[in-house]
Order: structure tokens, then sequence, then C-alpha cells
């Protein structure tokens, strides 16, 4: 990268510079067929949307939100935005017309860009509420013909207002980039709220540049690197990797079809670098296991055998042991049989760096994937440090923690044991919140929220949010995270809250995993007409019970959380939804809200006398509309050990 590149626009002027027509920049499969644009093309099409939006009236410091799936024009219309001058807001494709009310409201949006219909459909239900937002921009025209607005605008015609403009003023676009600072801003994430409204992170060009190339030299990334851009625009985790060191390496994202044909368009790019968040490698691993359980008996015995053999290498590995002749053997063989087969299977055959990031992963989770062979590391970043905090090194991995500082990153941990850090990626404040910036900042460190330690060997280790962490009325520890990880590595389970503050023991909800108990329950001739039946089922009950004595006989091995066995669970009878407010977009549980909400179902938890317990369920559709029924849960003593 040139020294002169300041911004995302001046490194896209370097980048088709450069490349030209030689290199691709970004694709897209669109009905079947891999679309590639080149860094020349990435220039053109930014350059005459952000034009068509300079002759609509777009002006420096103009925010445009930003929502759909992941799109080259939506990628080309945050590089068009930056280019005025302004400053883009992605937002969760899948969020609510609540959600998506308080941040563009929040954000004074004057401007959004929108992926096809549905989105159009839930900006147009919110520009009467919001007058400040005066044009919608969408990309995919099907079912937008009989749309009359005057300020709905289809993306293609704001280009071509735009090479009008260009034409008629031949210096403004070249003008308005050499305007741009490195200390400007350069886009508002917002955080995923699980205490309440989210707050937007003012990102500067100069810290996500910075943290972008820390993460290239990192893992000494190329311009040749293959991606795919599948994760939310709107997480930091997305923006850094598909568009900050995207733009500053050089290399190419890849956009799928549509969500649900991820894996198979992973199969055929073929992916080097990767960078999934806990529940993507937790859904692989449901898969694998669901697809396993199909198999004929002599292919699931290997499969189990071999697994066994490559968890044991890994343990070794990772302990840095020698591993035995016979063990290496059989690994080699596992290797032909059973590992590389089934990384190819994933689309991850050719991945030489995979991350996860974005909450903590279960060590069993970690560990399967590692065993197969891929070249898995943990990340810890916020929003607040464009996601740059912490990094495994190749040959020093550890389950448990984090990694090393990043290049440039000071950790420190406070008495109360806080995890706080100063990064390159650091923000400059939130927007619009002055007092949420002063809790947060403190001489220039970041208070991360987040309860943790640096281990001998210089890793940090992260128990859970520090709010979180607590203790059962015997003085154990009691962190909930690092006991709902360990349940998740269960295929049968898709997601838990474990509670425990201040009382005796530890109990949980359960929500099933719909896919994966409904093919299980298949195969046994078990009948089932929706989840909340299937959850209630007396085998389901025990399926899940046999997840969770793994789970307790594991925490019997830790001599500080021995104590923090599961006593008593039940499965929920619907799943935890950001519709609903359970959960975020991120899929963190927002703890204090369940409690409210599900208050009665805990209290049963530790009435011991109570066996099951009768609920009126409310469930949200994603048009706001509500429905009532009423189930009854039943609650499950467990083993200890």
């Amino acid at each position: 990268m040139i020294e002169t590149a300041k911004t995302f626009p001046h490194i896209l002027l370097y980048n088709a510079q450069k490349y030209g027509h030689d290199k691709v920049a970004i694709r897209e499969k669109d009905y079947g067929i891999w679309q590639s644009y080149s860094w020349q093309d990435y220039l053109d099409q930014a350059k005459d949307f952000a034009l068509g939006l300079a002759s609509l009236g777009f002006k420096r410091g103009d925010k445009m939100a930003i929502i759909g799936d992941n799109r080259p024009q939506l990628y080309w219309g945050m590089a068009a935005a930056q280019c005025m001058g302004g400053v883009p807001v992605p937002l969760y494709q899948d969020a609510i017309e609540k959600e998506l009310h308080y941040i563009l409201d929040h954000s004074e949006a004057r401007f959004a860009l929108a992926e096809d219909q549905e989105q159009s459909d839930k900006l147009l239900g919110l520009r009467k509420e919001i007058p400040r937002l005066e044009y919608i921009f969408y990309d995919d025209p099907k079912g937008m013909r009989n749309y009359t607005e005057p300020f709905l605008l289809a993306y293609d015609h704001v280009q071509e207002l735009g090479r009008k403009f260009g034409e008629e003023n031949p210096e403004f676009f070249m003008d308005e980039i050499n305007k741009g600072q490195p200390d400007d801003l350069a886009i508002i994430c917002y955080t995923s709220g699980t205490t309440g409204n989210p707050k937007g992170v003012m990102l500067l060009y100069r810290a996500i540049i910075d943290a972008a190339q820390g993460f290239i030299d990192w893992d000494g990334v190329t311009e040749n690197e293959e991606v795919m851009a599948y994760l939310p625009m709107a997480w930091i985790g997305d923006h850094v990797f598909s568009y900050g060191e995207a733009m500053v390496a050089g290399f190419t994202p890849n956009c799928p079809e549509d969500t649900s044909t991820v894996v198979h368009d992973m199969r055929e790019i073929g992916p080097t670098y990767i960078f999934c968040p806990p529940r993507i490698w937790e859904n692989m691993l449901t898969q694998v296991m669901i697809k396993m359980e199909d198999a004929a008996w002599v292919k699931r015995k290997m499969f189990h055998f071999f697994l066994d053999v490559a968890n044991r290498v890994e343990k070794l590995r990772m302990a840095h042991e020698s591993i035995p002749i016979g063990l290496r053997f059989l690994y080699q063989l596992g290797r032909s049989l059973v590992y590389a087969p089934l990384l190819d299977n994933l689309g991850m055959k050719k991945v030489r760096a995979a991350y996860t990031a974005g909450e903590a992963i279960g060590p069993e989770i970690f560990e399967f994937f590692r065993s197969l062979g891929m070249n898995l590391k943990q990340l810890y970043g916020m929003t607040e440090s464009a996601a740059l905090i912490s990094l495994q090194k190749d040959g020093d991995i550890d389950s448990e923690t984090v990694g090393t500082p990043a290049p440039g990153v000071d950790i420190k941990i406070t008495e109360m044991g806080e995890v706080t850090y100063k990064s390159p990626g650091n923000f400059v404040g939130y927007y619009k919140n002055p007092e949420a910036t002063e809790e947060t900042l403190e001489d220039g460190y970041v208070l991360s929220g987040d309860a943790g330690y640096m281990t001998e060997k210089g890793h940090l280790k992260i128990i859970d949010r520090a709010k979180d962490v607590s203790r059962l009325t015997d003085g154990t520890l009691f962190a909930p995270k690092y006991i709902e990880n360990k349940l998740k590595f269960s295929p049968y389970i898709k997601e838990a809250v474990a509670h425990g503050k201040d009382m005796d023991y530890v109990s949980a909800f359960i929500d099933i995993d719909y896919g994966a108990v409904g093919n299980w329950a298949e195969r046994r001739h078990i009948p089932y007409t929706s989840y909340t039946d299937l959850a209630r089922k007396p085998e389901v009950y025990d399926l899940i019970y046999d997840g969770v004595i793994r789970v307790n006989k594991s925490l019997s091995q830790d001599e500080k959380l021995r104590g923090a066995q599961v006593k008593r669970f039940l499965l929920l009878h619907k799943e935890l939804d950001p519709d609903d407010g359970e959960i975020t977009r991120t899929r963190k549980v927002r703890r204090a809200f369940v409690a409210e909400k599900y208050g009665a179902l805990i209290d049963a938890l530790y009435t011991e006398a109570k066996d099951s317990i009768d609920v009126d369920a409310t469930f949200t559709y994603e048009d706001g509309r509500t429905t009532t029924m009423k189930a009854s849960l039943g609650i499950r003593n467990a083993e200890t050990f």
C-alpha cells in the first residue's frame, strides 16, 4: 500500500491503478454463475454511485444506512459514501422495524441503500416516522416495478445520474477524495446492544486501516487470498475482514448466492483465509454429526475411531509433547480416510488460516476442527477496537485462551479482573453518547466489560462478561458462558442459558437444535408436530440429558468449577429469538431480559419439588405480529460427579 493512501477511497484508487482489469477485486454468485469484477470495475462502480449521491445532495458528513446480504453493490455503496466524505452505517439484514427505527433515527441517516424489495419495504415503512430519511435506493429490481415513490430510486438509476453529474463536474470526484484525511470518521458500527439500545461506535480511517494491516502482517496475508464475504455487513468482523483487509491487501472477497448456499459456494471457491463466529463453527459441527448419524455402521465407527485419534494427537501438539509413532501413523491414515475428505466437503481444503471470534467458543468445538488439521485460531476483539486486541500464533495454541496481544496492543487487567486495552484500532467514542464514551474510555484504554487474566505464557484468558461472573452460595465460581459453550458442543443443543448467581446450584435453559433433533427423532420413528411438541418428548429429554452429563463429567475435572455442574435443566418451548429480544443479532444472550421474561421458569428450576411448569409462550413474527400459545415444560434433574 502506498504511503499516501490515507483513506479507503485513496486505497481504492491505488488498487485500481496497480491492478486495473488484471485482478479480481470481488466476486458474486448470481443465478448459479460467478460474476467477477476487477479493481478498475470496483472503482468505476463506486465512482458512478458516489457522483449520483452528490447529484442528489449528499454532502460530507452525511450518513448512509446500508442493509442487505453481502453484495458487491453494497460494498461499492459503502465506498461511494466514503468517496464523498460520508459515513456508512451498516444494519443487520434480519433486524425488525423497531431496531431499524432506533438506528436510522439515532444515526441521522439521510440516505439508505437496500439490497432488495424485502429490505426496501422495511425502510419504506419507517420513512414517515423518520422524515430525515430523504432517499432510499435498491439494488435488486425484482418485485419493485409498481413502486412509484419519487424518493425510491434504483441503484442503476443513481449511477446514471452520477455519470451525467461527472460529465458536468469532471474534477468533483477527485476533489472530494483528496479532502479525506486519516482522522476522518470512516464508519459507524452499532453494537449488538446486550444491555439496552445499541451504541454507535465511531471508527476513523486510521483505526480500521491500522487494524487491517495488523491482521495482514500477523498471518502474512497476501493479495492472492480468496475469502468468503458472508457474515453480516453490520458486524465489525465482516467490515474489517471483507472490506478493510481486502482493500489494504488487495485480496478477493466472494459473495455467496444466498445464505443457504454458503458451504456449496465455498467448495467452488476454495477459500484460503476464513473468519467465522462460534455459531458458524457450531452449525458446521452439527451438520457433520447429523450426516454421520445417517452413515452406514462401518463408516460411522471409522469416523469416531479416527476422530478420537485426531483429538489425542491435537492435545499432544498443543501441549508441545511428542507424538508416539503408532499414533502418528494412525493420524496420517485418518487424514487420507477421514480428515481431508471432511475438510474438502466443508469447502475448507485450501484454508491456511482460520479464525473464530465474536464471542467465546467451546474448547471441544475448537479442538474438533484443529484435530482435523485446520489451522483454526482464536481472536479476541470488539467493535470498539476494530476487532484487534489479541490473536493466537501458529504453533502456540491453547484452546482455553485467545492468544497474545496483537502488535501495538497493550492489555491491562484491573484489580477487579476486568480486561482493558489500548489498540491501534481503538474507537474515538460513541455517536451522540458522551456519557457511555466516558464510562468506556479511560486514559486511552477501553474498558472491555470482560473478565479475564494473563496466563504464565502471556496468553489472555477470557472467563466471561465481567458483569456475568459471580459465585454460588458456597463460593464456587460461576461463569455462565463457559458452561453454555460446553453444552453447545452437543449437536443437539443450539443455545443454552445457565443460571446460578447467588444460588445453591447451577441450572440451565436449553434450546434444542430443531434440525438435528428432528432428524434424530425421524430416524427413530418418533412423531412430532412442531418445535414445542418435539422439545417436550421424553426421548428428547433423555437425549439432552446425555449431553448435560458429559458436561458435568468435564466440569468435575476442573478444581475451580467442579461445584458448578448443572443440577437441573429444562428444554425451552421455543428458540431464543432476536425478534423477541432474547438474544442479539450476533446471538449473544440478553441475560437481564431473559431473567425478567422467564423469571417463573427460573424459580421453578430452584423449587426442587417441581418437575414441570406451565407457560404462556409469545412468538414474534418478522412483521411485528405476535401470537400466544400454552405449553407445559418438564424439569429434569441431572447427575453430578
